[in-house]
């Protein structure tokens, strides 16, 4: 799915689905990959020890197998934002943003590139709009990017309306580790808190056309009750997490039908 098609889709409240993919790997296990139905893939470079070079080719590879590339770059910075999108990404999640000025200079950096310094500043201000010809080429020069803020604190909740209020924000990620810690209450994804104020968001988000969705197991009984609440961005789990929850279970099986068959 182009970025384009992921832009439309968040905003106008279809869901999109993908997974969070660690590396490139090698060609062989990725062309695999490629054959899964999958319309994103999220690469995390805030987490993960992934290299510029290995995100691009990543990004580069999947863009061609009509898969849209998200990277998660370390932390809000317009600057990182443009280099991944020159690198070949599409859409720019930036974690823990809390201020209507990150959102403000992720957007010019998503919707205005190759566009900066005092004349960017000028058009984020409404001090000057772009000319004709010039407006014309920067949509089609970002005709595939798309902007995906993180809401992982209590200051990023409160502030949210004021957050997906910046025009060029397409979609929030909730970082629910993050979240969760904010609140003080780390890791109780099944307190009822944690759940209200995830589904308030996802609520607040799509009355505003804007996508939303958490970061978590998609098919788990608790993610029932955010899809319900119109979460459309579907980033279900990893291939590491599902890969290791996968042998684990066929390894115990393994284990004791080779002990039940010893035992006889």
């Amino acid at each position: 799915m182009e970025g384009s098609m992921i832009r439309s889709s968040l905003r106008n409240g279809m869901p999109v689905y993908g997974t969070h993919i660690a590396g490139l790997e090698n060609p062989v296990t990725d062309a695999m990959r490629s054959s899964i139905q999958l319309d994103f893939v999220f690469i995390c470079t805030e987490h993960m020890p992934l290299d510029r070079g290995e995100v691009s080719r990543m990004c580069i590879h999947y863009r061609s197998q009509g898969i849209s590339p998200i990277v998660r770059i370390p932390y809000p910075s317009p600057e990182l934002a443009a280099m991944y999108l020159d690198g070949g990404a599409e859409g720019i999640t930036a974690p823990y943003v809390e201020s209507r000025k990150e959102v403000e200079a992720l957007v010019g950096a998503v919707r205005y590139r190759p566009i900066k310094g005092a004349f960017l500043n000028d058009i984020l201000a409404g001090r000057r709009n772009p000319a004709h010809k010039l407006q014309t080429y920067l949509d089609e020069f970002n005709r595939n990017t798309y902007l995906i803020i993180g809401i992982e604190s209590t200051e990023a909740v409160r502030s949210l309306d004021d957050l997906i209020s910046v025009k060029g924000v397409d979609g929030v990620f909730i970082g629910p580790h993050d979240l969760t810690c904010s609140m003080e209450i780390p890791e109780q994804y099944d307190s009822p808190e944690f759940t209200k104020a995830v589904s308030q968001v996802i609520v607040t988000c799509r009355k505003q056309g804007i996508g939303a969705g958490i970061h978590m197991d998609l098919t788990s009984e608790r993610a029932r009750q955010f899809i319900k609440a119109g979460m459309n961005f579907m980033l279900h789990s990893s291939n590491i997490t599902i890969m290791k929850d996968a042998l684990t279970k066929d390894l115990k099986t393994l284990r004791q039908e080779y002990q039940s068959f010893r035992s006889s």
